[in-house]
């Protein structure tokens, strides 16, 4: 009698380990081999892009670098440009370059974290008789712009030996307010959106002819990076 009973007890027991383990199971206590999804990893952005064939841009037009707004910087990125006009057109290799500037950035580098903050109403203009020598005018004037878009329009002209020869970039409005010499640097690069522009009232003694038309440099579309 006395074995019957412990046996009954040990098996009454492990019933009620068993019926733990199945309660366990229901509120969820269990191992699983399938992956749990979390959700999507945050994302980089990385600021750079596939460095292009530059024998194959040559066949499309002129490779030039202009400035983006990525990770609330400023970042070159490489485009290609046609124009039926010299390099010693500086109006028109102004406006080539604002004009890509405007441009929605490609699929490419907006997956890339590029934008750009400069309006596209924005054109350029001759300078006046009074102006000084590589001065370029604005329909806006350039103290209204974002800081972001004055910083992406000086840091590319910046580099354009066309256009800021010294580099100083001589922009002013359409208003009657004289025209100043802005330089691009290295915080202007970094703090766009908070970075004062270095300006100078007084843009400097007029450059030499051969600076100011852009000759013999070869590189007079292209900004360097």
């Amino acid at each position: 009698m006395g074995s019957n009973h412990r046996a009954r007890r040990s098996g009454a027991a492990l019933a009620g380990v068993a019926l733990t383990a199945v309660l366990a199971a229901g509120c969820g206590i269990r191992t699983t081999s399938v992956p749990v999804d979390a959700g999507a990893a945050p994302s980089r952005v990385p600021c750079s892009l596939p460095a292009e064939d530059v024998s194959a841009q040559a066949h499309q037009g002129i490779p030039v670098q202009i400035y983006l707004v990525c990770s609330s910087q400023l970042a070159t990125v490489d485009r290609t440009v046609r124009t039926d006009e010299t390099a010693a057109d500086r109006i028109r290799v102004a406006q080539v370059l604002l004009e890509e500037l405007q441009r929605r950035p490609s699929a490419d580098e907006r997956q890339a974290g590029f934008s750009t903050a400069v309006p596209e109403k924005l054109r350029i203009g001759a300078a006046r008789v009074d102006d000084p020598r590589g001065t370029l005018r604005l329909n806006d004037q350039p103290e209204d712009l974002s800081a972001e878009a004055l910083a992406q329009i000086v840091c590319t002209y910046a580099e354009s030996t066309t256009l800021a020869p010294g580099g100083t970039v001589v922009l002013g409005g359409p208003g009657k307010y004289p025209a100043r010499g802005y330089l691009c640097t290295s915080e202007t690069k970094t703090r766009p959106q908070t970075a004062a522009l270095p300006t100078r009232t007084d843009p400097g003694p007029d450059t030499d002819s051969d600076s100011e038309t852009g000759t013999g440099t070869g590189t007079e579309m292209g900004t360097g990076g």
